[in-house]
């Protein structure tokens, strides 16, 4: 007998389950956190979360580093993040090479204590009606005379001024920092180097505006915006711009940063203490964004989703950079180096579409070789060391962890900030960064996956590990491409957790081995067997162009995509599959495989899905569709993997939400019985095989 629920019953049956689901997911992070803590292991984290206009084709949310609208955007999401008792401050982001000054930042300026540090106007970013006006000279003057401090003006902007101590004349008169470069030494006060202190006011966009002098301490800092506050309030200001030199930050500063970069907008978390920390962290920022109407994903035209484009990085440190666990266990950057090395699972299982050695976290075996000849060697320098300095750590590894042209920004494991003598004081944090990590889709699994690298770091910490490289040869972009035998790696990572007393609890483990979003399609036989299409890891060549060497960005070509497909099912040594060119079915070696995960028959398939300009091979014509036969002892299936619409035609725009992207997805996935005469089974040509894909553009 059928029973109906009301629907009224039904809904709030689901709530139920949904909460249970919560609550199950945040006991597994706490028992996470008190692992750590019985351990006494101390290792904070932060994430860099990215998001885009999942409805803008503008080149600012496409690949361009600012404009479109992106600072109006990143405004807001920060306005979204603030609380009250928090400052807002305007800050310099970063300059990259080619860029003539440093990108714009928005900051939330934070006492982890909770404790209030800013009680007067509000950032006009934070208001929704601001009326403009005040008179900055009126502050200036204000803060004078609380602070004991001298008058100055000068011409051009910011041009009311005051100064606590004793400094040069021609410092007290240099220009305002914004929209200037930063120096090839880094951003240094030159008046606060000198024991001095100089405060710049005048007028922005109507708005009275504070450059802020550099501070050495949090306790200053904060005491200054006590002053500036009470003197502000007193006048009274309707709104108040903070800019200037970063902040000062220590373990009782909670400091989070929203820039600019590629396509996105990004959030600069503020380091955790705990995972547990970093996802209502990540619950509020995913939040703050949507309310900005900003995605951590991306609808294409034809119905694929990607993520934001502009990557979700994890780092590592400690509540000081003294505390730095790289340093409170030395042997534990060498032991990640070679831990990442044996499990590629961790390099590529959480990526982006871009990897490889022409991506955004090369690996060292994705160097040059001689590179990694030389990595093995520092570790096994650094494994014969007692215990080496931070000095050491970075002098042996920052000149190897890098991509092949030497980028370190573009390495897996980034240790620009863990002890640079380069880059001053931003170089010497003790942070390494992991960024073989594509843009979260949601807050949960920006925590799971900051728990897993996390209890990887603790493992290693705490247990001895083999320090040394794997070179696993063509297995690393052929075997480890296919999605099967990465989650088979992933499984072993975790088992080794739980057995070393770090393991992951199920919620967590769920979350991470979720690989739904690279399911392309499903086929079935009557016999039960069905083939799973999913998207595999395709490593994409960089094409090599003289007219843009000199650029921040480099051209790869990306038209070649690469398909796992897989067997599940009953008696699957009687299936075959295969791929049809010119005019003959080209029979897949299927790899009997047998796992906890069950039996499955595995390979994979390469194809030119597009064809690019520029790019390599002009003469090599797009696969469209890609089609399969699937046949059983019983019955058979034609399946065509289609790039764009079957039959031709153009998509009247972006899909406009998330069912019309699965429809458009579902139209490209086409599943027909085979009728009338098969085409002959017959095995590809010897040079279009790898030991696990089949590529197709040696066939055609």
């Amino acid at each position: 007998m059928t029973r109906i629920v009301p629907s009224t019953l039904r809904r709030a049956g689901d709530r139920a389950i949904r909460a249970r689901t919560v609550d199950a997911f945040d006991d597994a992070l706490l028992a996470h956190d008190r692992a750590l803590a019985a351990a006494r292991l101390v290792i904070w984290l932060g994430a860099e979360p990215t998001f885009t206009d999942a409805a803008s084709s503008a080149p600012g949310w496409l690949g361009a580093a600012d404009g479109d609208g992106k600072r109006a955007r990143g405004a807001a999401l920060a306005r979204a993040l603030r609380r009250e008792g928090q400052a807002f401050v305007r800050t310099l982001g970063r300059q990259y090479p080619g860029e003539p000054a440093p990108r714009w930042s928005f900051g939330i300026y934070a006492l982890r204590s909770g404790v209030p540090l800013w009680d007067g106007p509000l950032d006009p970013a934070c208001l929704d009606a601001p009326s403009g006006g005040g008179d900055p000279r009126a502050l200036r003057d204000a803060l004078v005379e609380a602070l004991g401090a001298k008058a100055l003006d000068v011409p051009g902007p910011l041009p009311h001024r005051l100064v606590l101590g004793e400094a040069d004349a021609a410092l007290l008169s240099r220009p305002p920092l914004e929209g200037r470069p930063i120096p090839p030494g880094g951003l240094v006060d030159p008046v606060a180097a000198r024991g001095a202190r100089l405060v710049a006011l005048g007028s922005e966009d109507g708005h009275v505006a504070l450059e802020l002098p550099a501070f050495e301490s949090v306790d200053l800092f904060v005491g200054f915006l006590g002053v500036v506050a009470a003197a502000a309030r007193a006048l009274p200001l309707d709104a108040l711009i903070l800019r200037g030199y970063p902040p000062p930050v220590d373990d009782r500063v909670a400091f989070t940063t929203v820039t600019p970069d590629p396509g996105v907008v990004e959030v600069n978390m503020a380091p955790c203490r705990s995972a547990t920390e970093l996802h209502h962290a990540s619950r509020a920022i995913h939040a703050a964004a949507a309310a900005a109407e900003l995605s951590p994903a991306r609808r294409q035209y034809n119905g694929e989703v990607t993520d934001s484009g502009g990557g979700g990085h994890l780092t590592f440190g400690g509540p000081r950079p003294e505390a730095s666990p790289f340093f409170a266990h030395p042997h534990l950057l060498p032991r990640l180096v070679a831990y990442l090395s044996r499990h590629p699972s961790l390099s590529y299982f959480f990526a982006g579409r871009a990897v490889g050695g022409s991506g955004q976290a090369v690996r060292p075996d994705e160097q040059a070789r001689e590179s990694f000849e030389e990595l093995a060697v520092a570790l096994d320098r650094l494994a014969r060391a007692e215990a080496p300095s931070p000095e050491r750590l970075a002098g042996a590894l920052a000149p190897l962890l890098t991509d092949r042209f030497g980028n370190t920004h573009r390495s897996e494991v980034n240790v620009e900030k863990l002890w640079s003598p380069w880059i001053g004081e931003r170089g010497r944090l003790g942070l390494v960064e992991l960024r073989a990590l594509r843009q979260a889709p949601s807050p949960a699994h920006e925590a799971a996956r900051a728990a897993l690298f996390r209890a990887v770091l603790a493992r290693l910490a705490a247990r001895p590990y083999p320090i040394g490289l794997i070179d696993h040869g063509a297995d690393l972009h052929d075997r480890f491409a296919l999605p099967f035998f990465l989650a088979l790696d992933l499984d072993d990572v975790l088992d080794e957790l739980g057995r070393e007393g770090f393991g992951l609890g199920a919620p967590l483990v769920a979350e991470l081995a979720d690989d739904a979003h690279r399911v392309v399609g499903v086929a079935a036989l009557d016999g039960g067997v069905r083939l799973e299409v999913r998207r595999a890891i395709e490593h994409w060549p960089l094409v090599g162009d003289l007219s843009r060497e000199a650029g921040t960005s480099r051209l790869v070509d990306s038209s070649t995509t690469r398909l796992e497909l897989r067997l599940v099912g009953p008696e699957l040594h009687r299936v075959q599959v295969g791929v049809r060119l010119n005019g003959a079915s080209h029979r897949l070696p299927m790899i009997l495989h047998q796992s906890r995960r069950g039996v499955a028959a595995v390979f994979g398939v390469r194809y030119r899905s597009f064809a690019p300009s520029p790019g390599l091979h002009p003469d090599l014509a797009p696969l469209d569709p890609l089609a399969l036969d699937l046949r059983g002892p019983e019955d058979a299936v034609h399946v065509s993997v289609h790039a764009w619409i079957p039959g031709g035609g153009v998509y009247p725009g972006l899909p406009a939400d998330d069912a019309e992207a699965a429809r458009r997805r579902a139209e490209r996935f086409v599943v027909e019985p085979a009728h009338g005469a098969l085409a002959p089974m017959v095995a590809p040509p010897r040079a279009a095989l790898s030991r696990y894909a089949l590529d197709t553009r040696r066939v055609v």
